[in-house]
């Protein structure tokens, strides 16, 4: 008879399977996120993540194992269009729920995103970052509504300020690259809101304040403001002083909204 392995499939007596050469040279280091992006068999590039026993492989777009559960291209996909037919059917959501077997396989499937927005984040391809945080959100959301058990429709949500953060630095750098420094600084300000938001829903804004996601954000609001220039206020009162001396009111009153969305943006919103 011949040696099988203890699943019973005979070991590989050739090496063809070994992943050692793929790992020569790229050594897994404790602490540090180590990604790179190659070029697949089939043509298109690939995610890989170094971990300590190997190499975790994604898709850039799609599923990132690939797979197309039901004929969708998520697990999230497939019980969101089931959701939309259970309305279309009764007129309303009532009714629709998540076992605790689904909510399950949503976690699992919701792991594999996780990897994929962490690598993308490491490499600033911070459109991936953002499609793949709000995706991951839509978990949230869903099994926050519908799952059958407690212990389903809150597990989750532990995670909803880290996936805020990530989100808005991904929106933010997409902007601050194209030097649109006030927008992207917007952008922070309105996920230290949401973030905010959560906590006081769990009265905890103590917890707000010690955050590390806030932390983040108050860290990177600090570096666009850095970033852009400090006499912007000098400049547009100096342009609504002219406007005012030359009866251009109009301007006057465009130039003093502007002001006034500033001071507001600047005081309105949680502490950066």
């Amino acid at each position: 008879m011949s040696e099988k392995s203890p699943l019973g499939r005979r070991p590989d007596r050739r090496g063809d399977h070994d992943i050692a050469p793929i790992l020569r040279g790229w050594d897994y280091e404790p602490g540090v996120i180590n990604v790179r992006k190659v070029l697949g068999l089939d043509g298109q590039p690939k995610l890989q993540m170094r971990l300590d026993l190997g190499v975790l492989q994604m898709e850039m777009t799609g599923r990132p194992d690939g797979s197309r559960p039901h004929g969708c291209e998520s697990l999230l996909d497939f019980y969101e269009e089931e959701l939309r037919e259970h309305r279309h059917r009764n007129g309303t959501d009532l009714g629709f729920h998540l076992t605790a077997e689904q909510c399950q396989a949503l976690r699992e499937e919701a792991v594999m995103y996780y990897h994929r927005y962490l690598s993308l984040f490491f490499l600033e391809e911070f459109s991936g970052v953002v499609r793949d945080t709000e995706r991951n959100l839509r978990v949230l959301d869903l099994c926050g509504k519908y799952a059958m058990d407690d212990h389903d429709r809150l597990i989750l949500e532990q995670y909803r300020p880290y996936l805020i953060m990530l989100n808005c630095r991904a929106q933010a750098g997409i902007l601050e690259r194209d030097n649109r420094l006030a927008e992207a600084l917007n952008i922070v300000k309105m996920g230290l809101e949401r973030i905010h938001d959560f906590f006081a829903q769990f009265n905890s804004l103590r917890a707000y304040s010690e955050s590390n996601e806030v932390r983040v954000l108050r860290k990177f609001a600090r570096q666009l403001k850095g970033k852009i220039p400090v006499d912007e206020m000098t400049r547009l009162r100096g342009k609504l002083d002219r406007a005012i001396k030359f009866e251009k009111y109009e301007e006057a009153a465009r130039l003093r909204d502007e002001i006034n969305r500033r001071i507001a943006s600047e005081s309105g919103s949680p502490e950066i």
